[in-house]
């Protein structure tokens, strides 16, 4: 079974190995890494930003995305240091649904504004993220510990967990958790009998303003897609998502809705919507086929682990909405 329901075991049952420094294009740490044991090799890491020599087995990692930190926990790798989401002092709850314990992983700033300082004072041996959030920063964080970046985020959480998993030297590991998330998405799709003859959409709510409906080419639409959905027209895009305001919500059409809210302001936006008549008007609403989701699980992990708690979800849910 992949991340999901045993991501508490397997999280809490692996154990980082040594940590060492590395340096982008150190001579030094190649010299040193000649004659040294396999754990302690130097690997050029080729990334969006450029290379990076990266030596052994990180441990003392810092993430700067939801999509690294759900990455480095599914490869059993506890970061000592995480940004927060700009709407939220606490980790995402799919980390205590790992088994971490999120005091044990220090706040280094918000996604938007990462506390260099705080970073620095962590004493990193290796720093994930990727250019979509902190091209700018690239240069300052590879001066304080060998950084590897994701070209994007969301749909390619899937490369981006190869690419990790290459910095951290668990490569194989890496593929093996997508080899099982390929076989388990198959089996939750075959609880919905043929689920490309089911279109599913999936809005999120922001604030009062707008909500954003996931196309094809977001993390969750990858997910969907391996389960096998159809999604409807509006959302079939390789665009992230579609915004629309609170008065066009019956664009959410399909046979399934998934809707979750982003912050105090997205619960209160999503209260306010889903008790007025355009939202009892979308036929899934007023089929009793729409469930709201947990924003953290289906569109905040953008990795492994959030990727196995969506098919938890999605198998729970089969004998309420399948049919």
């Amino acid at each position: 079974m992949l991340w999901g329901r045993t991501a508490r075991g397997r999280v809490a049952g692996a154990v980082a190995v040594v940590a060492v420094l590395a340096g982008c294009g150190s001579t030094e740490a190649e010299a040193g890494a000649e004659g040294a044991p396999a754990s302690a090799e130097t690997r050029t890491v080729a990334h969006a930003a450029g290379t990076t020599e990266v030596t052994g087995s990180p441990e003392r990692v810092v993430v700067l995305d939801t999509g690294e930190l759900d990455a480095v926990l599914a490869l059993g790798v506890t970061p000592v240091g995480a940004v927060r989401t700009d709407v939220s002092d606490e980790l995402p709850g799919f980390v205590a649904e790992a088994g971490v314990d999120p005091a044990d992983i220090a706040a280094v700033g918000t996604i938007a504004e990462p506390d260099l300082e705080a970073i620095a004072a962590l004493e990193p041996d290796l720093i994930l993220s990727n250019s979509v959030r902190h091209a700018d920063l690239y240069d300052q964080l590879a001066q304080v510990a060998p950084t590897v970046f994701a070209e994007a985020i969301g749909e390619t959480w899937q490369e981006n967990l190869l690419l990790a998993g290459e910095a951290l030297g668990r490569e194989e590991q890496a593929q093996d958790l997508l080899d099982e998330f390929a076989a388990r998405a198959e089996e939750v799709g075959g609880l919905y009998g043929d689920p490309a003859q089911t279109e599913v959409s999936v809005a999120r709510f922001l604030d009062g303003t707008l909500i954003r409906l996931y196309g094809e080419g977001s993390f969750i639409g990858s997910v969907l897609a391996e389960v096998g959905f159809a999604r409807p027209e509006l959302q079939r895009t390789s665009e992230t998502f579609v915004e629309v305001s609170p008065e066009q919500v019956t664009s959410a059409d399909g046979d399934l809705l998934f809707y979750g809210a982003y912050g105090a302001d997205g619960a209160t936006a999503a209260e306010q919507v889903t008790a007025g008549p355009l939202w009892a008007s979308i036929p899934a609403v007023a089929e009793d086929r729409s469930v709201a989701v947990d924003d953290d699980r289906w569109f905040l992990g953008l990795g492994p682990l959030g990727a196995g708690l969506v098919l938890d979800d999605l198998e729970e849910l089969a004998p309420q909405l399948a049919g």
